[in-house]
Order: C-alpha cells, then sequence, then structure tokens
C-alpha cells in the first residue's frame, strides 16, 4: 500500500501544473495506476521492491518524454560525474533507447566494446541472455554493470546483417583519451577527438600549438568519427578555435528567457589554413555542433557519414535525495537556423566506412585515405 500512495503523490505531483479542464482525466489516470499496482501487488508471481518500484515509475515518465531523459540514483549520478573526469569502468559504450531497445550511439577508442567489434548504430537485445525490450534505460544500463574484469555477453542487431551478433566483453576501466594526433605526410596534422570532457579542449589547444610550430603544417584532419558528445562548453570552445567571428549555436527552451546564443571570439588558431571535418553515424550531439557550425560558415570541409542527430541539451537537476534527474531543458540550433535533431550533420562530401575497424591507418581507412586525397589534391 505504501507504494501505492507514494506514486500516486507523486504522479499528483508531476500532473500539478495541468489546467482544470484536464484534471478529471488525470485524477481517473491516477486511479487506474493505484488499481494497477494494487493488482501486482496482489497477483505478480514475486514480491516486489517497493525502493525499485518508485525509482521504475519515475524513470517511466522521464523516459516516456525523450529517450535522453532519465532518473539517477545517487550511486548514477557519481558514476556520471566520474565519466565526466574522463574515468570509469564498464564496456566503453554511448548508448540510448530507441523503440523499446537500447542503441549504440558510440563505442569509445580502444574500449573493451570496440576491440570486439561492437559498432555505432548497433541494437542491444539481449544482455546476458536477458531480452532488452520492455526495460528502461537504466535498467539495462545496470544490466551491463559489473566488476572490473567481469565478462558479459551482450547480443545485438545490426543493420544488414540477418543474423544477431554475440559479443563476449571483459569489462574495465574506461580511460578517456579525449585527444589523439599524429603527422601525416609531412604536412598534414590530424587531431582525433574522442570525446568532449572536462580537458578536451585544452588538448586539443596544446597540440594544434605545437602542429604550428612545424612550419610544414598547413593542412589539419578534425576526426570526429565516434564521437558520442559530452560538455556543451567544450563543443563551444573547440568551434570557437577555428573561427574569427560568427555564430557557434544557440538554444531554444520552454522560456524564452533561457534562450541562449553563442558566438565566436576573433583569433583562428591555425590562421584559416584548410580544415577537413571527419563524421559519421557516431558522431553525436556536441560533434555535431562542431561539424554543422564549421560547415555552415564554410570554414571546412566535413567528409564522410550523416551524422548521428542529436539535437537536445540535457541539464543534470539535483534532487533531495543527492540523486538527480536528466531532463531534456533546450534543443540546439545551428548557425544557419536549422536543428540537427532526428536529421544530423550531412557531409559536404560523402564517403562510406570501408572497415568494422576504422584506425589511423590509410590501408584500412577508406575515409581517411580519401581525405588525404583530396587535401594533396
Amino acid at each position: 500500500m505504501k507504494i501505492v500512495v507514494s506514486l500516486i503523490f507523486f504522479l499528483v505531483f508531476f500532473k500539478s501544473n495541468l489546467t482544470l479542464s484536464n484534471e478529471t482525466d488525470i485524477y481517473k489516470k491516477i486511479d487506474l495506476f493505484s488499481e494497477v499496482l494494487e493488482k501486482i501487488n496482489k497477483e505478480y508471481v514475486e514480491d516486489v521492491d517497493q525502493s525499485d518500484a518508485m525509482d521504475a515509475a519515475i524513470n517511466g515518465v522521464l523516459q516516456s518524454l525523450d529517450p535522453y531523459s532519465s532518473y539517477m540514483s545517487p550511486e548514477m549520478l557519481k558514476e556520471m560525474q566520474t565519466e565526466t573526469r574522463g574515468e570509469f569502468g564498464g564496456l566503453g559504450i554511448e548508448v540510448g533507447m530507441e523503440a523499446g531497445v537500447v542503441k549504440v550511439i558510440s563505442p569509445i577508442d580502444g574500449s573493451p566494446a570496440e576491440a570486439v567489434g561492437v559498432k555505432a548504430g548497433d541494437y542491444i537485445v539481449k544482455i546476458n541472455g536477458t531480452q532488452v525490450q520492455g526495460k528502461t534505460l537504466s535498467q539495462a544500463v545496470d544490466l551491463m554493470r559489473g566488476p572490473v574484469g567481469s565478462e558479459i555477453e551482450i547480443t545485438v542487431r545490426r543493420i544488414g546483417v540477418r543474423k544477431a551478433l554475440t559479443f563476449n566483453i571483459v569489462r574495465d576501466i574506461i580511460e578517456i583519451k579525449s585527444v589523439k594526433s599524429k603527422i601525416l605526410e609531412n604536412n598534414i596534422g590530424y587531431v582525433r577527438l574522442t570525446s568532449f570532457n572536462d580537458n578536451s579542449s585544452d588538448q586539443l589547444e596544446e597540440i594544434i600549438k605545437d602542429y604550428k610550430n612545424n612550419n610544414n603544417i598547413d593542412k589539419y584532419i578534425l576526426d570526429l568519427r565516434n564521437n558520442p558528445g559530452g560538455l556543451l562548453n567544450q563543443a563551444i570552445r573547440i568551434t570557437d578555435f577555428f573561427l574569427d567571428n560568427g555564430e557557434i549555436v544557440s538554444t531554444k527552451s520552454k522560456k524564452k528567457t533561457d534562450n541562449r546564443k553563442w558566438f565566436a571570439k576573433k583569433g583562428d588558431i591555425i590562421h584559416g589554413d584548410t580544415l577537413l571535418v571527419l563524421i559519421n553515424y557516431g558522431s553525436a550531439s556536441a560533434s555535431e555542433i562542431v561539424a554543422g557550425a564549421l560547415k555552415d560558415h564554410k570554414r571546412a570541409i566535413i567528409l564522410g557519414e550523416s551524422s548521428y542527430g542529436k539535437g537536445s541539451v540535457q541539464s543534470i537537476i539535483p534532487l533531495k535525495n543527492d540523486g538527480a534527474i536528466r531532463l531534456t531543458v533546450s534543443k540546439y540550433y545551428l548557425p544557419s537556423g536549422d536543428s540537427i535533431s532526428e536529421v544530423g550533420v550531412n557531409p559536404d562530401i560523402i564517403v562510406a566506412e570501408s572497415s568494422d575497424e576504422f584506425r589511423i591507418d590509410t590501408d584500412t581507412d577508406n575515409q581517411l585515405e580519401f581525405a588525404l586525397k583530396l587535401l594533396n589534391g
């Protein structure tokens, strides 16, 4: 009975801002919900943990809004904060929810998931033999958690592949080295950005300055493939590195007073040198801000495949229990006024990936090989 009363109060609070004309329907729904919960408590084959059920109810409301809003328990919030600092334990995949199934937004470079062949766009249908469909994103993520060194089996469906694929992955500490670099063909500075965490822009700026001290480098490749995004302020700062002026991104919220725009400051750190940006389906969120803004300002050539299409901004709102909710509070728009949501950024030049395991190696990376030919052509 406690859980029924608690959930009713929760629903009443959630619906408290509705107009009077809707109140009758809402209270009917609350009565129906109460009846369903009573049936669960009396008839369900196993005992239901009240605390878990409350978390599931809260999360269910949030996830009914969009795939990116969710509830975080105090433990989950701590883990999220660790992730943005650049080191955490797990499989090394950024995931979202689509049609009731967990969808891989992007595997993290060097992660256990990437090593076994998990790809952006894969749908995780089973975790250790347990069906994922019908579970919330948080429940599915909980199934994927476990001690470092332990093994997990995931079953995925991949577009274009008839049979389900099974991967056995050993959980590990995921150390996000967000910027990798290499000089290609003596005059091309290659920078791969794998995420947007607290120190990404500082790392990128240091590498670019080192490149500028090498007088031979006059062309640059910024690789944002399989970059699932991260911190908005980092995306803005990194875009600003390559622009002298103009709008970078804007956000539109429910409250007009919360609408914001960010503009570039004078100072292109590569002084107008040629810039080429690589994107693919695993490029999401902050990656799309960077690629989209540079494309709109015609500051870079965008090459690869269309990006993921995550054009919304989530805010972490603390709760009294030391947990939080991740809530979509605004959508972001490119300088052109276009929204990325559900659409993504389309490249100037479409080049499909040729290998499941792309790396900084022109023999196995069709997109990078094309980019080098274009820059040297």
